[in-house]
């Protein structure tokens, strides 16, 4: 069993048995276990230690349904989210604040206050939703960069062919929206389907021209974009929810220590779409550690000595 496998089911074991797992006056810093989630873990803990804030590190901790499970037990005390997965938080898929990113942050933010005692901080200015990405040299070419201007190029003729899931080409919520939302429509020649979901596969396909594939499915702060120059097509009439980054943190915790959003909020401030890009891919493509990477750029940044 491998130790994030060990480290899942031991939190597992203490949430059911209702016990603490950190010391009460240390901040337990916890993340996904994706990439990014390692990427901002380590950019919080790190943030808070050279403020002075004892922290224990839970960072990659699980998937979504354990680090939620665990800060709403209040078995941890901050960790990074993502706006549009309020959605589901609270069961209000079709509520349309979702596409917006301003009045989605508002939204969770009001509604994990108020029943869950959860304050979220100052989001990220990315969007790491569903995409879709062309290659660099063609998007500069026919001069792409909407999803608008890439439906009128589909519509004139234009060569393109996507890789992408099964469940991204048949989902009402991916591309058929796309299409529907843009006025454009992909012929079955014009698909590269392939199995499962990785977006690294799909990326990988359009940069390399694999069976003539030139576009691909991607979620817009996949680290490979940048590393193998795709172009990720902006979503302009916000078909997609919005899934900014944010630290979600407990009140209780947020009380004891009020400094936190000052020593936070510029920081994410800065992840723009294109560096957490390319952040990512200096942990995804490149092989670096997390922790190192998030170090060096809070350093570049002057926000760590």
């Amino acid at each position: 069993m491998s130790a994030a496998k060990r480290t899942i089911l031991t939190l597992a074991a203490l949430l059911a048995l209702g016990q603490p797992v950190h010391a009460a006056d240390a901040v337990a810093v916890a993340s996904k276990i994706d990439t990014e989630g390692a990427l901002l873990g380590n950019m919080i803990a790190e943030l808070l230690q050279a403020h002075g804030i004892a922290v224990v590190n839970k960072v990659q901790l699980g998937p979504t349904k354990i680090v939620r499970g665990a800060i709403l037990a209040g078995q941890i005390d901050i960790y990074p989210e993502y706006t549009g997965n309020g959605a589901f938080f609270f069961n209000r898929e079709t509520d349309p604040a979702w596409k917006n990113g301003p009045a989605g942050y508002a939204l969770v933010k009001q509604l994990d206050a108020a029943q869950n005692h959860l304050d979220w901080l100052a989001p990220a200015p990315a969007n790491n939703t569903w995409a879709i990405a062309l290659r660099r040299d063609l998007a500069e070419k026919a001069k792409l960069a909407t999803m608008d201007e890439f439906a009128k190029y589909v519509s004139g003729g234009g060569a393109i062919k996507l890789a992408a899931s099964a469940e991204f080409v048949d989902s009402p919520a991916a591309l058929p929206a796309f299409q529907k939302a843009y006025g454009f429509a992909l012929r079955q020649d014009q698909l590269l389907v392939l199995s499962g979901g990785d977006t690294a596969v799909t990326i990988k396909a359009a940069a390399e021209g694999t069976s003539g594939v030139n576009a691909a499915m991607c979620y817009g702060t996949d680290g490979q974009l940048a590393a193998l120059g795709l172009a990720v097509m902006a979503d302009d009439k916000g078909v997609q929810p919005v899934y900014e980054p944010a630290p979600v943190i407990r009140d209780a915790t947020l009380q004891n220590h009020p400094e936190i959003p000052g020593i936070l909020d510029p920081v994410f401030a800065t992840l723009t779409l294109e560096r957490l890009q390319s952040l990512n891919a200096r942990i995804a493509v490149k092989g670096e550690q997390a922790k190192a990477v998030a170090a060096a750029y809070l350093k570049s940044q002057g926000f760590l000595k």
